[in-house]
Parts: C-alpha cells; structure tokens; sequence
C-alpha cells in the first residue's frame, strides 16, 4: 500500500472520500447543495496544512460549519468515511496523523455545535 506524502496523494484523498460523502445518505443532505469547484480545492488546501505543513490555509474550520444543523451522528459517519477511505488508500505517518487529525477536528466542531455531548 502506498505512504501518504505528497499534494497529489492528498487530491487523491480528498476527491474518493468526498465522492463517498456525496453518495452517503447521512451527509450528502449536507453537502450535495455545495459548490465542489470551489470547496474541493479548500479542502485539499487544509490537508496539506494539516499534513504536510504547507502555508496558505487561514479559514476558520469551525466558523465555516457552525450554520449546519449537524449532531453526533453526523460527525460519526464523516469520521468513519473518512478514515475508511484513509485505509483503503494509504498507510504510513502521516495517515495516521490524517485519522487523528479529523478525530480532533470532528471532537471540536461538535462540542462546539452541541454543547452538552
């Protein structure tokens, strides 16, 4: 299996799991109204922040989904997605930072969103 290192492995990454996302019945309610032009793009930009320490990402994470009426279940599934596509596409360092990395992210959002999870 391949390591995930490069910009090219994190547009891999991005594109399979969002093409689960719209497919899921849980989140694409959520995201199937989106402009994927646009948001792809950001997306990979983040985890090449997140994972290879690339400049350029300044959004708020948690500002940009805090409109969404989003709960647990929500963040259970998008987490588990993604680690599923994580798994079925590479190993290595900075995969397993990628798994922990959305745990976190998913862990803030919702505490935020639903304070008395």
């Amino acid at each position: 299996m391949k390591q995930l290192e490069t910009a090219e492995d994190i547009h891999q990454l991005v594109s399979v799991f969002y093409d689960k996302v719209l497919q899921d019945e849980i989140l694409a309610p959520f995201f199937s109204r989106m402009d994927f032009s646009a948001h792809l793009p950001q997306m990979e930009k983040f985890w090449r922040f997140a994972l290879l320490a690339e400049t350029g990402y300044t959004t708020n994470v948690t500002e940009k989904h805090l409109h969404m009426p989003l709960h647990q279940a929500h963040f259970d599934r998008w987490l588990s997605l993604f680690n599923q596509t994580l798994d079925e596409l590479f190993e290595g360092e900075l995969a397993v930072q990628a798994k922990q990395r959305a745990a976190v992210i998913g862990w803030t959002i919702n505490s935020k969103m639903n304070p008395s999870h």
